[in-house]
């Protein structure tokens, strides 16, 4: 099985993106399951029920993780209960609506997508590696193959997490820094591990706002009001190639599109 991850869809532009080419890209990287990140889908914070209705149209994608943005709009409380292809992180202290995980089928492999959220610089969620533990222990009698979205700052904790569950999953990625790093491998016990891959939204911006907003930011020290970055869009994630009998990882492929 191959399994395509794309990095956080940010904003309407990032939605177009992959709308207009989610198609010819699963089609390009001969993928069977496909996961996108959607917590900045709306206006580049959480998520509305315009957003989703656009999202859970496409029949290409067959999940959507989150993070640490799945509540900025009020939407998400009633869009969440409904449907099971979005996930959000399942360390947030409960009660908590919505599910941090979900199993899928594909033919005649299951599939389970977990989405947890780091600590630190991130806030003061339930702990990240024993919520995988704990979920793990369900998963693993009813899944053939787990991926992990390990929604995280700190490019350490990334790290760290990736060997913790090494071999007890087959895809583990990293999320929400919005850039595509290079360090895609196979881990030792044969899971795919990469710590961020990427967004899907502006290439000519910072992380998807405006460049102009975020340098005066930086040189003023003031707020200013996020605009969305305009000009060419970017589609970025990683491919998985999955051994069917041995439910080891063969290799990671990464993914880079640009649109002008």
């Amino acid at each position: 099985m191959r399994i395509l991850a794309l990095g956080d869809i940010y904003g309407g532009i990032g939605r177009k993106a992959v709308i207009n080419n989610i198609a010819q890209i699963k089609k390009e990287t001969k993928t069977d399951f496909v996961i996108a990140n959607l917590e900045n889908a709306s206006n580049g914070a959480g998520l509305n029920i315009k957003a989703s209705k656009e999202l859970l149209a496409l029949e290409d994608i067959n999940c959507y993780t989150s993070g640490n943005h799945i509540w900025d709009k009020n939407d998400i409380y009633d869009i969440i209960q409904t449907t099971d292809r979005i996930i959000r992180p399942a360390n947030y202290p409960e009660p908590c609506p919505g599910n941090g995980y979900s199993v899928f089928r594909i033919g005649k492999l299951r599939v389970g997508v977990l989405n947890l959220l780091g600590n630190a610089y991130m806030g003061g969620y339930d702990n990240p590696f024993s919520a995988f533990d704990k979920i793990h222990a369900i998963l693993r009698n009813v899944c053939d193959i787990i991926c992990v979205d390990f929604h995280a700052e700190a490019t350490s904790e990334k790290i760290a997490f990736g060997y913790y569950v090494d071999g007890r999953v087959q895809v583990v990625f990293g999320t929400h820094t919005h850039v595509l790093t290079a360090d895609e491998r196979v881990l030792s016990n044969g899971s795919g591990y990469i710590t961020d891959i990427g967004m899907c939204g502006p290439l000519d911006g910072v992380i998807g706002v405006s460049k102009e907003v975020i340098i005066k930011q930086f040189t003023t020290k003031r707020h200013v009001k996020f605009e969305t970055s305009k000009g060419a869009v970017q589609i970025n994630g990683a491919v998985f190639d999955i051994d069917d009998e041995t439910f080891r990882c063969r290799g990671i492929e990464r993914v880079r599109k640009i649109y002008e």
